[in-house]
């Protein structure tokens, strides 16, 4: 169950005086049935293992979402805080005149904080909690807020990382600095890697711009990333470099259709705010399966996450060349 979604049903329910328009719009769309009973609900999700659920549930999806409006849009945020306000700007950008914004939060995710601050523009808001979760709505009668919906607005654009030459968006990973790991690993990467090399879990593509200025022979490069908004930076970032790249939107643990000389990665442990070590797990199986005999993994870790014993179930050779008081690196090679 997803309590800020329940809560999100619940606040649409009779019960709590709000009756349901024929049209709506979901950000950050997760399926729930009790959302089959709309004539017409559709859902936008950068995130590609939610919008593959959404779809298999039977819902309609769009990526860009135009210059359309609803009377209604849902918001089902994350816990970042420009990026849970960009996308109140979405949700004000999409409405209809006269129309209704609901947004739903767990309250470990600031979901009182965002209810005041949605308040501040909208004047006049009303709130439900349950299941440990806050949603709150407001109507469109004109007074709103519009200079503050145009802060909250550009805090979801591209941005460029302070020192780094590199733009990334509020809400993706390590979306205002490079990650720590990433760059240790990118300080030790050989430069014989070469033919056909991924970086999975690609993000903005930091590890992918060092792979290219450290590894001439590099053949073609595919970044695998879940993350649309990731992706699209890291097209940009990317986008100096003359050799073949490739870009997939796809949800690396549902397995990869080609094979390759070289994978590296910065593997995710996280679905949602939670910690998922299995997440990571299948990441290296995937990778581990994509690889050509003699290919390389190489991907950095945090230290207490217990990747040798997944390298050792797999029967693949594996060496920790680098370790620090946070992160690993594990260079192993399909034999």
């Amino acid at each position: 169950m997803n309590p800020a979604l329940e809560t999100l049903m619940l606040a649409l329910s009779t019960e709590a005086g709000l009756g349901a328009p024929a049209r709506a719009l979901l950000l950050g769309a997760h399926p729930h049935p009790a959302l089959k009973e709309w004539p017409q609900v559709t859902g936008w999700q950068p995130l590609k293992p939610r919008a593959d659920a959404w779809e298999r549930a039977g819902f309609l999806r769009v990526e860009d979402l135009a210059g359309e409006t609803w009377p209604l849009v849902l918001v089902l945020p994350d816990k970042s805080r420009d990026e849970t306000l960009a996308w109140f700007a979405m949700a004000r950008d999409h409405l209809q005149p006269g129309g209704r914004i609901i947004a739903a939060m767990p309250n470990t995710a600031g979901a009182a904080r965002f209810e005041k601050e949605l308040s501040q523009a909208t004047r006049t808001i009303t709130s439900i909690q349950k299941h440990k979760c806050r949603a709150f709505h407001a109507t469109d009668d004109g007074t709103w807020d519009e200079t503050l919906f145009q802060h909250w607005r550009e805090l979801g654009n591209p941005r460029e990382i302070p020192g780094s030459g590199f733009i990334a968006q509020a809400g993706i990973f390590s979306s205002d600095h490079i990650d720590h790991g990433s760059r240790l690993l990118a300080q030790h990467l050989p430069a014989h890697l070469h033919g056909r090399v991924a970086d999975l879990g690609a993000g903005w593509g930091y590890l992918s711009d060092a792979l290219l200025r450290r590894c001439p022979k590099i053949e073609r490069l595919d970044l695998f990333e879940a993350d649309a908004r990731a992706l699209g930076c890291a097209r940009k970032n990317l986008a100096c470099h003359a050799r073949e790249l490739r870009f997939h939107w796809h949800d690396v643990t549902t397995g990869l259709d080609d094979t390759y000389d070289a994978i590296i990665m910065n593997p995710p442990f996280h679905t949602g705010q939670a910690t998922d070590v299995d997440l990571g797990r299948a990441f290296l199986t995937k990778a581990a399966a994509a690889l050509r005999r003699g290919g390389k993994l190489l991907l950095v870790a945090n230290r207490q996450l217990p990747y040798e014993a997944q390298l050792d179930s797999l029967h693949i050779a594996w060496r920790k060349p680098v370790e620090d008081a946070s992160y690993k690196l594990l260079f192993a090679e399909k034999r």
